[in-house]
């Protein structure tokens, strides 16, 4: 639901700025295929124009096949030869008439923190626009760490070409200077707030909750998003970091906390669904399964499937909020939802100090679990003065956000 709320802003901040524009996305994906987006009162479908990442490096819309065609387009002295083979390629084709070029590469996918193959996933397609000759606009999201020298050559690259390069945090703005070099940038990296801050909520016709007595005054309801990445079933990023607490014991320990000493209702909320090791809705399912029987009618579970204005109209339901996918913090802040970031790694810091509640991430790699449920604690009695905090500095982010391209300028082919 992450990367799907940052395409969602990203398409609204474009739409803002071209009313009339043609979105595609450029993605990875087997067969070409449609993304519906609430903009406003409208549902558009934006078409996705699929390239491929796969063993079979023969396919006409592979990544590498699309890369050497334009490399070899590039050696053609003829603009009338260079166009006929470009648009025999129907990727290429779609690319070669576009006027404008907006990446966000996974939010936190431009960096090797997740390994070499998930960088050049994100890399190599704004390399192929790059080499293509489109205008590129890094959208706001976490730069780096760029720890590998193919890496920081490859970043530095296509941060020096990008006509604008935007940070999500303060601190990736600096970074990007220093490794593009002074004066080499086409224009200064800039700050701006994370896009997932303009995708709209939109409720169900039926709400999927299971195990929830009816609310009584008094009483808060609680969301709590689990992450499967975290757990030892699918722990990838454990393997990688020293966490000073254990997340798979910290979750029920956490659950038997907040319900034993604050009146409320805990609400388990996936925000990455499927089979995979790293759902979290197989984990909310086997916490809820777990704990249920301790806590009748005080600890609910949201199942079935929703999209990602449904899963943020859910979090927006609730009082407080505590979650470990930073997508599912950001969908409850921005809805002045208090969010509690229990965090693995430093993109969580970065933004939420933009959103003025760095103070409210738990990092795993910082602190224990004592320390941990005493800031949820100490958080969950604050409440009130977070959501008055968040209702005020709200509307001046998104205006933010939504004008990323305001003084980006296209002049439509005749």
């Amino acid at each position: 639901m992450g990367v799907n709320a940052l395409a969602v802003g990203a398409i609204k901040s474009i739409l803002h700025r071209w009313p009339e524009a043609r979105v595609f996305l450029l993605d990875y994906a087997k067969a070409p295929r449609a993304f519906a987006v609430e903009v406003g009162t409208s549902r558009i479908t934006v078409p996705i124009v699929n390239m491929r990442f796969s063993k079979k490096v023969y396919l006409h819309n592979h990544i590498l096949v699309l890369l050497g065609l334009v490399l070899l387009a590039k050696l053609i002295p003829s603009k009338a030869a260079r166009r006929w083979l470009i648009r025999r390629n129907a990727c290429l084709s779609v690319i070669d008439g576009v006027d404008l070029v907006a990446s966000v590469a996974g939010g936190d996918s431009f960096s090797d923190m997740y390994g070499l193959t998930r960088f050049f996933y994100v890399a190599l397609p704004q390399l192929l626009c790059i080499l293509a000759g489109k205008r590129l606009v890094l959208m706001p999201q976490t730069l780096g760490p760029f720890r590998k020298p193919i890496v920081r050559a490859t970043a530095k690259y296509i941060l020096r070409n990008a006509e604008l390069v935007y940070s999500r945090d303060y601190q990736g703005v600096g970074q990007a200077a220093d490794l593009i070099g002074h004066g080499r940038a086409r224009r200064e990296p800039r700050f701006s707030p994370d896009l997932g801050l303009l995708l709209d909520p939109s409720s169900k016709t039926e709400q999927d909750i299971v195990g929830l007595a009816p609310r009584v005054p008094g009483c808060s309801l609680i969301g709590l998003n689990v992450s499967g990445l975290l757990f030892k079933a699918g722990g990838k990023v454990e393997t990688r970091s020293s966490f000073k607490t254990n997340y798979e014991t910290l979750i029920p320990k956490l659950i038997d906390f907040l319900l034993a000493t604050k009146q409320s209702q805990v609400l388990l909320i996936p925000h990455v669904f499927g089979t995979t090791s790293e759902s979290d809705s197989a984990v909310c399912q086997r916490v809820y399964n777990e704990l249920r029987a301790r806590f009748p009618g005080r600890l609910g579970l949201a199942t079935g499937s929703y999209d990602q204005h449904q899963i943020k109209h859910l979090i927006g339901s609730c009082d407080f909020f505590i979650g470990s996918r930073m997508h599912a913090c950001i969908a409850a802040a921005s809805q002045a939802v208090p969010a509690v970031s229990i965090a693995y790694s430093d993109k969580f810091i970065g933004v939420m100090e933009t959103l003025g509640i760095a103070c409210l991430v738990a990092d795993l790699r910082l602190v224990n679990e004592t320390e941990i449920l005493a800031l949820i604690g100490s958080a969950f009695d604050g409440r009130i003065r977070y959501r008055e905090r968040l209702e005020q500095e709200m509307p001046k982010w998104r205006h933010t956000v939504l004008n990323l391209f305001a003084d980006v300028n296209i002049v439509p082919a005749l």
